[in-house]
């Protein structure tokens, strides 16, 4: 069986190499994919980085909390400040609490609902900052793998011009459109791997995060019940 020749030496099978003979289509391909990939590990260090930041202010705020200090005297500490986790839950409940005395509450119930509404606010809030970017590791995870076989189809169909004006399946005409072809398949799974990793990861950290803000939320709910129940609620 006769042996197909090599590529020719004047072709570069170099990673950089390929990238430069690559055509336009699939120069903004592989472009497209490692700007994608650079901003994946952006975010990924941009959120682990932010969840150590909020696990740390939880773990505070916590320890504050439970401390036995007055409900008041903490809300003053913490209304003037730039809070988050569940310091934000708190300044919105009591904030709700405060404002809701001065015009003079009268039901329990409207009291309570309030509360509970503007703490779910806060945890609303709270949860998209940290799910923030995540929904772009998602497409990328997604569509990574496309775009890089889109850039693998126009490559191939470029083996397949040069194949048939040279009229011949030498390895020197065929192996730059498949390299590049290859090339991009690489990138698009390069962008996408990680992707779907950090993605997976971090949606379990923010999950994780959420339901201590909303464990919190509903014990802080429960203390307050009984405070107006004491201070709102009519004496028989």
């Amino acid at each position: 069986m006769e042996n197909l020749p090599l590529a020719e030496p004047g072709v570069q099978l170099s990673i950089w190499g390929l990238f430069w003979q690559a055509g336009w289509v699939v120069k903004l391909v592989m472009i497209g994919l490692l700007l994608a990939s650079i901003w994946t590990w952006a975010i990924v260090v941009d959120k682990l980085v932010a969840y150590a930041r909020m696990r740390g202010a939880l773990n505070r705020f916590e320890q504050i909390f439970w401390s036995g200090q007055s409900l008041e005297e903490l809300y003053r500490t913490l209304a003037d400040r730039k809070t988050v986790g569940m310091g934000a839950i708190f300044v919105a409940a009591m904030r709700e609490w405060k404002k809701s005395f001065e015009k003079g509450a009268k039901s329990p119930l409207g009291l309570q609902t309030r509360i509970d509404k503007a703490m779910d606010l806060a945890l609303t809030r709270e949860m998209e900052r940290l799910e923030g970017k995540l929904g772009f590791l998602a497409t990328i995870g997604s569509a990574a793998p496309f775009i890089g076989l889109f850039g693998t189809v126009v490559g191939i169909m470029t083996s397949f011009q040069a194949i048939a004006g040279s009229k011949s399946t030498n390895l020197a005409v065929v192996a730059p459109g498949i390299a590049e072809a290859l090339l991009a398949t690489a990138i698009g799974l390069l962008a996408a791997i990680p992707a779907v990793i950090a993605y997976n990861k971090l949606s379990s950290d923010a999950g994780k995060i959420a339901v201590r803000m909303e464990g919190f939320a509903d014990e802080f709910s429960a203390i307050l019940s009984r405070q107006i129940d004491e201070k709102v609620a009519p004496k028989g």
